[in-house]
C-alpha cells in the first residue's frame, strides 16, 4: 500500500510554563457507580490514551451499504424498493461472497501506530449477527463453511488483528452487538420483524428467550477468553437492556411492543472478568456498573462531563465502507480531537475497510497527516486532563498531570492563520512574555490587558502554517 507523504502545522501549540496544579475535574462522580478500584484505576489508564481507531467490517462492506441496518424493517430505512424478503435473503447470503484476500493485519496495526493511535475497537459482530472470528455457537462467521475466505491463514479476523495490534503496543477492543438479527432465538422465523427488537415476547416466551441468553453469554466467552487478555469489551445494541434501565431516552428504541430483553450483565461481566480482572465493559447506553465509560455518538459533548468519556466518529459519513464517501479533511479531524481532549474525553475515529481487505486511501493520508501532528505536538494531547478554562473562543487548553499547561490554537482552514489570538477566564494567572512553540524554535508573546490575554505568532510560524497542506475532499 503506497502511503503520501504529507506536512501539518494546521494548528499551533503553545506549551505555556504554568507551575501551578488545578483539581482533577473529570474525578469520578457521584453517578458513576462502578466502586472497584481496580477497573477505576484501568478507566483512569485508558484516560491517557486519548486516540484510538474504530473498524466496522462486515460482509455489509461488499454491497457499501450501512452496516447491517438495510436488512432492519423500520420505516427509516431505505432499500430503494426492492422487497424486503428478498433484499433480507440476499444480503444473509453475502457470507458465501465475503473473500478479503488483500487483508493485511500487521500494516493496519503498525498505521495505527504511526498515527498517533493507542487503542483500537473492533466489530466482531454487528447486529446482522455474522462473526468476524472464530466462534463455535454458529457458522454464520467468517470461519464458517460457506465463507470463502474460510481457508485464508488469517480467516480469524479478530485473532490476526488482535495479535496485530497487541504487537504494536496498542490496547485492544472488541465490539460485540447484543442483538442478533441472525439468530433464530432473536428473530424468530415463524412471526414477522417489524423492528430492530425481538420479534416474541420474553416473558411469555422465557425458556426460547433464555436459549438466546445462552447462546449470546457463550460467544462473548470465546471474546473474553480466546485472545489473551482483551483491554475493552464494547456492547451495542441499547434497546437489549433491563427493566429498570428503561427511561425516556431510549423508550423508542423498544419499539412497538417494548419488550423487556434482559441478558443477565451481572452474569456476563462475572464470566468476562473470571480471567481478566481489570477488563472495562462499556454497555453503551444502559448508565450503571456496566457501562464503565460513556460513548457518545458523532458528537461532540458541548461541556466538560463528570464522567470518563468518548467521542465515537466516522471519518466519512458512513461507519461501514462506501466507495465514495465523503470524509472530514485533516484539519477538521485534528480540531476535533484538540475539542474532544479539551473536555477531557478520547476520540474514537471510525474507518471502514473495503470489500477485499484494504483501507481507503484517503483515510490513510487523512490518518497519517494526524500521526505528524501528534508526533510534533503529542504532548498536549497524552496523558492530559482538562483544565479551567478548556475553551475559549479558537483557544482549546489542557494540561499535563504535573501541573504544565498547554494552549492548543485553532487555525481556520484554507484561511490566512491570525496574527493574535485572544482568551480570558483563566482560573489562576498565566506567566506573560515568551511561550515555547512545540515543534519549532520560535517563541510566541503573552501579554495581558485587564482580564484579556493575548498570544502574538511569529510570522515565521504564521507563514509555515499557511503553506500547509490540507486535504480537502
Amino acid at each position: 500500500m503506497a502511503f503520501k507523504k504529507r506536512t501539518l502545522f494546521r494548528t499551533v501549540v503553545l506549551a505555556l510554563f504554568v507551575t501551578f496544579l488545578t483539581s482533577n475535574i473529570y474525578a469520578q462522580s457521584e453517578q458513576q457507580f462502578e466502586t472497584d478500584p481496580v477497573i477505576l484505576n484501568r478507566i483512569d489508564q485508558w484516560q491517557d490514551l486519548k486516540f484510538g481507531l474504530m473498524m466496522h467490517w462486515g460482509i455489509y462492506a461488499q454491497w457499501g451499504v450501512v452496516e447491517s441496518w438495510s436488512i432492519c424493517n423500520e420505516p427509516w430505512i431505505s432499500r430503494d424498493g426492492a422487497p424486503y424478503t428478498e433484499y433480507k435473503a440476499k444480503y444473509q447470503a453475502l457470507n458465501k461472497t465475503f473473500n478479503p484476500t488483500e487483508f493485511d493485519p500487521e500494516s493496519w496495526a503498525k498505521l495505527a501506530k504511526d498515527c498517533g493511535m493507542k487503542y483500537f475497537v473492533f466489530t466482531t459482530k454487528h447486529h446482522d449477527g455474522f462473526c468476524m472470528y472464530d466462534t463455535k455457537e454458529t457458522d454464520y462467521s467468517v470461519t464458517g463453511k460457506d465463507c470463502p475466505f474460510s481457508r485464508n491463514p488469517n480467516a480469524d479476523v479478530t485473532g490476526a488483528l488482535v495479535n496485530a495490534f497487541r504487537n504494536q503496543g496498542l490496547w485492544t477492543g472488541l465490539y460485540f452487538s447484543k442483538p442478533d438479527w441472525h439468530c433464530p432465538d432473536y428473530w424468530a422465523p415463524e412471526w414477522a420483524t417489524p423492528d430492530r427488537n425481538v420479534n416474541y415476547d420474553p416473558a411469555k416466551n422465557p425458556e426460547r428467550w433464555e436459549k438466546y441468553c445462552d447462546f449470546t453469554r457463550k460467544q462473548l466467552h470465546e471474546l473474553a477468553n480466546n485472545y489473551g487478555d482483551i483491554d475493552i469489551l464494547w456492547l451495542d445494541g441499547g434497546w437489549v437492556r433491563p427493566a429498570w434501565s428503561v427511561d425516556e431516552e431510549c423508550r423508542d428504541w423498544l419499539g412497538c411492543q417494548g419488550w423487556i430483553q434482559d441478558i443477565d450483565m451481572p452474569r456476563v461481566a462475572k464470566d468476562v472478568r473470571a480471567n481478566n480482572p481489570d477488563l472495562i465493559i462499556v454497555d453503551r447506553s444502559v448508565h450503571g456498573k456496566y457501562e464503565n465509560y460513556r460513548t457518545p455518538e458523532q458528537q461532540v459533548p458541548d461541556t466538560l462531563l463528570p464522567y470518563p468519556w468518548e467521542t465515537c466518529m466516522s471519518m466519512g459519513d458512513s461507519w461501514s465502507y462506501v466507495a465514495t464517501d465523503n470524509y472530514k479533511s485533516t484539519n477538521r479531524l485534528i480540531h476535533l480531537l484538540i475539542d474532544i481532549v479539551a473536555k477531557g474525553g478520547n476520540f474514537l475515529l471510525n474507518v471502514g475497510p473495503s470489500p477485499e481487505g484494504t483501507l481507503p486511501q484517503t483515510a490513510v493520508e487523512r490518518l497519517q497527516d494526524m500521526g505528524k501532528w501528534l508526533s510534533v505536538n503529542g504532548k498536549a494531547i497524552y496523558n492530559t486532563r482538562p483544565c479551567l478554562p478548556y475553551c475559549c473562543g479558537q483557544v482549546r487548553f489542557t494540561q499535563s498531570k504535573e501541573g504544565q499547561r498547554y494552549a492548543l490554537l485553532l487555525c481556520p482552514e484554507n484561511e490566512p492563520v491570525p496574527d493574535t489570538y485572544t482568551f480570558t477566564g483563566m482560573e489562576k494567572p498565566v506567566k506573560t512574555g515568551k511561550a515555547a512553540i512545540l515543534g519549532t524554535s520560535e517563541k510566541a508573546t503573552i501579554t495581558k490587558k485587564g482580564d484579556e490575554y493575548t498570544i502574538t505568532l511569529p510570522k515565521g510560524v504564521r507563514q509555515k502554517a499557511k503553506a500547509a497542506v490540507v486535504v480537502v475532499l
